[in-house]
């Protein structure tokens, strides 16, 4: 299959270029400069110049595709999410840019649509496990993220295959887990939320491969990550990587209070299963547990 893929250059379009690749497929990206446009041709992708409010620009690059991954972002890295306005940017590409990459794919004829999505959305359910048929709680931090399900949902009105991927949070060598271990291996704070509450993660490689088997995935939602982790034994084991002997540390309860909701969505207790979309589609993570190997990327030579 030829794949179009939005956010190319990032941690989920790396990873998924390659599982792309290794898979048979062939590969066009949206690239925002020159630059990035010959990064992406030296990785054997078809660069294709615009952004994802460049309509034109993506509707003439998806011709001949036969499916399109909308996975770009624009994540604050560590301390940046609680400055004024940190989120502005991303949710733009999840309230507005979604709908433009629709309507291209739309024009272009394209019938399957991924889009990246996140299992931050569904509220907190303390030790029971979470599925596609739990409530998803949206306030103004989540509301983007269940607003590009929409726009991207609208694509099955016209015929059209539209999978959104419940992401759990990216944990490997992405930038954010970087500052993360940086933090951890100084001894410093790393942890938010009950120590006894749940995580969904995902390591940058499973992303790939998910995408990858989201090409023949029946239209819906489903959440996609490793085996749930308790955010002990999260924050343990990144301090464990980053060579703290006696495990890692939580931040205080005012640093919630001090990013509100960005922050409220990142320590619900959510012990979300991937169950559905590994029975519809055969995806297993290459990574099912999280240890200390997923951050060998991150230690010092």
């Amino acid at each position: 299959m030829k794949i179009f893929l939005t956010g190319a250059s990032g941690v989920m379009g790396r990873s998924s270029i390659d599982a792309l690749h290794r898979a048979g497929h062939d590969v066009v990206g949206l690239a925002r400069t020159p630059d990035s446009a010959s990064r992406l041709a030296a990785l054997g992708v078809e660069p294709c110049l615009g952004d994802v409010y460049d309509r034109a620009a993506m509707t003439a690059g998806m011709q001949g595709c036969d499916a399109v991954a909308n996975l770009a972002t624009k994540v604050p890295i560590g301390a940046q999410a609680l400055r004024p306005g940190s989120l502005k940017a991303i949710d733009r590409i999840r309230l507005h840019g979604s709908k433009i990459v629709t309507e291209a794919a739309r024009r272009a004829g394209v019938g399957r649509l991924v889009q990246q999505s996140l299992s931050f959305i569904y509220a907190d359910h303390g030790d029971e496990w979470v599925d596609e048929r739990c409530p998803v709680d949206v306030t103004r931090a989540t509301e983007p993220v269940v607003v590009a399900e929409d726009n991207v949902r609208a694509l099955a009105a016209e015929g059209g295959v539209p999978v959104s991927l419940r992401f759990g949070l990216i944990t490997g060598d992405d930038p954010n887990t970087a500052w993360l271990f940086r933090r951890a291996a100084a001894g410093r704070s790393i942890g938010l939320g009950e120590a006894e509450s749940w995580m969904h993660v995902i390591h940058p490689d499973d992303v790939g491969t998910a995408v990858v088997h989201a090409l023949t995935a029946p239209a819906g939602v489903y959440n996609v990550g490793a085996e749930p982790v308790l955010r002990r034994s999260y924050v343990d084991t990144i301090a464990a990587a980053a060579g703290r002997t006696k495990g890692g540390h939580f931040l205080p309860p005012w640093i919630l209070r001090l990013g509100a909701e960005k922050l409220e969505i990142l320590v619900r207790s959510q012990r979300v299963s991937s169950q559905l979309f590994s029975d519809r589609t055969g995806w297993h993570p290459i990574r099912p547990t999280l240890s200390p190997e997923w951050f060998d990327a991150l230690v010092p030579a």
